[in-house]
């Protein structure tokens, strides 16, 4: 009978295609034990496995999300930036051109004072002028232009930095404490202007309440000035301006000029003398000047004639009314030049020097009386000396 290894052999099966098969066997057994552990690892942890895939993705995602809403809200705010820069440079661009504005109705109401944004002469004792302005018109500072159309503004909010408007509020602040100061200036020195003139009538015996116009009706709201330095400055120069304009003219309406041109050289002085006719102590109700026949006497203040004849002691005399109780008498006169009711400027030829009357030679008798009481001529001439008049 034949043996087993000669049965295999005779089958065909070597021991080499055993181990072969065997082998294959093995491999294939163990790639199937792999295939089955990863399917069911795959269906117990498929849904763990998807969990944690879907977590990442929505991490990532909402990642995404806040950075993309943080960078939204950066640029939301830098436009809301952009846009309160941009009203804001209009705001102040609005109110600079309104302070613009203001300043310039400012220069306007200066000019009105009379030229005064401006140069205020204040006359020395020896000079006051009394027939010039209190303020002398000359060309006002000039102001920052802040004109702009609305191309210009749009522009200008587009580009302008808060460097540049803040020198142009600077420059416009400057221009306002200057006008304020200037009108301020003004007010003090009219207002020394005033007090000179006020000294000057007060030196001849008057009052300068004596002049001043009868009180009319007033009224109305009571409006606070506030506290705006130019307003109050401007309010107090005003009324500076009024009275040294109204004393200016009380001062040009008193007999304050010579009733004989050059020097005055008087024979005799107003007051208690030895009477040359009489040689006793008599009241010279008048001063006398020495005149050649003939010279031209001028009437010392404007007014209205209210004599011009013969009178007694006084020969050839005119008297000039000029209001307010105020009269001067030229006495003494070759001759009389004016006729009664006719007005008279200051200056003004009203008689020839000469010695008529009671008179023991050419000269001029020149009185002033205040209502109707005689007073000393030289008051006024003193006082008329520190003058100086614009003929």
């Amino acid at each position: 009978m034949p043996s087993t290894a000669q049965a295999r052999h005779s089958a065909g099966f070597s021991p080499l295609f055993q181990r072969r098969l065997l082998v294959t066997l093995s491999l294939g057994l163990a790639a199937s034990m792999l295939w089955a552990a990863a399917a069911s690892y795959y269906l117990v942890f498929h849904d763990e496995v998807l969990a944690r895939f879907v977590s990442r993705q929505s991490a990532m995602q909402f990642a995404y999300e806040e950075r993309i809403g943080t960078l939204q809200r950066a640029l939301d705010r830098a436009a809301a930036e952009r846009n309160a820069e941009r009203g804001s440079v209009e705001n102040r661009l609005s109110a600079l051109a309104e302070r613009q504005a203001l300043i310039e109705k400012r220069q306007g109401l200066l000019s009105g004072l009379g030229g005064a944004a401006v140069q205020v002469d204040v006359p020395t004792p020896a000079a006051v002028p009394v027939s010039e302005p209190a303020a002398r018109v000359q060309k006002p500072f000039p102001t920052p232009e802040l004109r702009m159309g609305g191309e210009d503004r749009a522009d200008a909010a587009g580009r302008a930095s808060a460097a540049r408007l803040s020198r142009l509020e600077d420059s416009l602040q400057r221009v306002a404490e200057a006008q304020s100061r200037t009108v301020a200036d003004i007010a003090v020195q009219v207002g020394r202007s005033a007090e000179r003139f006020r000294d000057l009538i007060a030196r001849t015996g008057l009052s300068p309440a004596r002049f001043d116009p009868p009180p009319g009706g007033v009224g109305g709201p009571l409006v606070p000035l506030g506290p705006d330095a130019f307003e109050q400055a401007l309010a107090e120069a005003r009324r500076q301006i009024e009275e040294e304009t109204h004393l200016r003219r009380v001062a040009a309406a008193l007999p304050f000029r010579q009733p004989l041109p050059g020097e005055l050289a008087f024979t005799s002085t107003f007051g208690a003398r030895l009477d040359p006719f009489t040689r006793g102590y008599a009241l010279h109700t008048g001063v006398d000047m020495r005149a050649e026949t003939g010279a031209p006497v001028r009437a010392t203040a404007a007014g209205r004639i209210t004599a011009a004849e013969y009178a007694g002691g006084y020969g050839n005399m005119v008297e000039v009314d000029h209001g307010r109780g105020l009269v001067t008498r030229y006495a003494h006169l070759s001759a009389a030049a004016v006729s009664v009711g006719q007005r008279v400027e200051a200056g003004n030829v009203v008689g020839f020097a000469g010695s008529t009357g009671r008179s023991t030679g050419s000269h001029l008798h020149y009185e002033t009386r205040i209502d109707g009481e005689p007073v000393d001529p030289q008051r006024f001439l003193r006082a008329g000396a520190q003058l100086v008049f614009a003929d």
